[in-house]
């Protein structure tokens, strides 16, 4: 069985996790120790570390278990709220450090919070990684390395209807982690290498279409024709992905309806 790294199995690590148990290995970092004996139950490989945002650590030592390990996901942020650019060369260091000499496989998880607050749909392109702060710390010593660069994060519990909402005509870029797993898999099956891809499910409704959906009621207005956008055309293309979960409005079901 291929052994995968997981480091920061949060929210979305929990769910990677979840979906490779059952043909990988698991070894997950925390930064919780209550978490320690969870992920052990699950019949994971804990490690407690922590990668302190601005501070280079000196107490960071080479994960034990780098050189054994087929593949490597990052899940932690290296950007702040939204993907705003904040700097954070001393996690990027010291997850680095954790690294150690790997040689693997590596996938790091980004955010579209790369691209700027502007009407326009954004492709790939329009932000290379060499001019993102955020990916190039990882990228300037794992040249190989897989970027995904993550809409927001829903399902479960993380829906619309949830939250306090403002702006409810804007349009949405969202991603139902379930794709994300979906998506991370694919690419380990496939052994990709130096991709760049936007993760975000193909329709853009607007907040107030989502949250009547969440909350069964009708929407009688009229979608705008014009935000901020993030094609996921390189994504479907490529990897010949088929969304689970490609309208935000249904992000609450158990099963996704085009």
């Amino acid at each position: 069985m291929k052994k995968i790294g997981i480091i920061g199995c949060g929210w979305l690590g929990g769910h990677i996790a979840e979906k490779l148990s059952g043909h990988y290995e698991i070894f997950a970092t925390t930064t919780t120790e209550s978490k320690i004996e969870d992920l052990s139950a699950k019949g994971y490989h804990p490690t407690l570390v922590d990668f302190p945002d601005e501070d280079i650590a000196e107490n960071i030592q080479e994960w034990e278990v780098a050189s054994q390990l087929d593949a490597v996901i990052i899940t932690v942020p290296f950007s702040g709220i939204r993907g705003v650019e904040v700097p954070m060369n001393g996690k990027a260091h010291n997850v680095l450090a954790f690294l150690g000499d790997y040689k693997g496989q590596l996938l790091m998880m980004s955010s579209t919070g790369v691209y700027p607050m502007i009407d326009k749909e954004f492709t790939e392109d329009d932000q290379p990684a060499d001019d993102i702060p955020s990916e190039y710390g990882i990228k300037s010593r794992f040249p190989d390395v897989n970027i995904l660069r993550l809409a927001g994060l829903m399902g479960d519990n993380r829906l619309l209807k949830n939250y306090n909402i403002s702006n409810l005509d804007l349009l949405v870029n969202h991603i139902h982690y379930a794709d994300i797993c979906s998506v991370v898999e694919k690419m380990l099956d496939q052994q990709s290498k130096a991709k760049v891809y936007n993760v975000v499910a193909p329709v853009h409704p607007n907040k107030e279409e989502i949250i009547n959906a969440q909350k069964s009621l009708p929407y009688s207005g009229e979608r705008t024709s014009h935000g901020r956008t993030i094609s996921p055309a390189k994504l479907i293309s490529e990897l010949n992905f088929e969304f689970q979960y490609p309208d935000p409005r249904y992000f609450h079901l158990t099963e996704a309806t085009e």
